[in-house]
């Protein structure tokens, strides 16, 4: 049986960053003047004019990313017996202390010949880390869906402005910690004795990302919505 010591969690306060917004306004609106004739196309029929489609609302919210950071690392013990071949003369042999009688070996040709057999536990480590983004709903994704921008001074007064529209989180921390575990969290399978077994969140953030969301409508009242990333001021399909 394994002989494990307690894992030790280290694990740092989940914090929460909201990034500034990198396109100006006036850009979002001229984006959307260049789209709105190709979002009514359909089957081929010919685009509506421009003064066809109008802007119903340019709305603004944040998308929420979780970035968690872990690390697990753990030392450990192999017992292994060490066998030696003695002299046919040899009674017993001391090695620290501890007196060794010598044995009977026959080997795979059929000769016999002494050896003595040392107990000993190799030390060993073992390092793993991760890196993961998830999305509101706990499912991981690409780091490269989630941009890269400054982060605003006062991240809860524009959570607290942008908050009935902007998305929600919807795990709790607890599980975006177990998520990373469930990754690092492997114990040797030849380990006999477990110490200094450490598991790490290192780093651990909700990060806001503006978003810009417009609504279109036509003549005929059918509506459209595209959405501008806040910080690329890509569109978002």
């Amino acid at each position: 049986m394994t002989e494990v010591s307690p894992l030790q969690e280290k694990i740092v306060k989940r914090k929460t960053i909201v990034y500034k917004s990198r396109v100006d306004p006036t850009i979002v609106k001229l984006t959307a003047e260049k789209m709105k004739s190709k979002l009514f196309v359909k089957f081929g029929f010919s685009k509506p004019r421009p003064e066809e489609i109008r802007v119903v609302s340019v709305d603004k919210y944040y998308e929420p990313y979780v970035l968690i950071d872990g690390k697990y690392s753990v030392d450990y013990y192999k017992k292994r017996v060490y066998t030696l071949d003695v002299d046919e003369r040899t009674e017993d042999v001391r090695i620290l202390g501890q007196t060794l009688k010598p044995e009977s070996l026959v080997t795979p040709t059929g000769e016999t010949h002494k050896v003595i057999k040392l107990e000993a536990e190799e030390r060993a480590s073992y390092e793993e880390k991760a890196y993961v983004i998830l999305d509101k709903t706990g499912h991981e994704i690409s780091p490269d869906q989630v941009p890269s921008a400054p982060s605003e001074e006062h991240p809860q007064k524009i959570l607290e402005e942008f908050r009935k529209k902007s998305g929600k989180v919807k795990i709790s921390p607890t599980k975006e910690v177990e998520i990373i575990k469930s990754k690092i969290v492997k114990r040797p399978s030849d380990a006999d004795v477990i110490e200094n077994e450490v598991f790490q969140i290192t780093e651990h953030a909700v990060i806001y990302s503006p978003i810009y969301e417009i609504t279109f409508r036509n003549k005929i009242g059918e509506e459209k919505v595209i959405r501008i990333d806040g910080v690329t001021a890509k569109i978002i399909l």
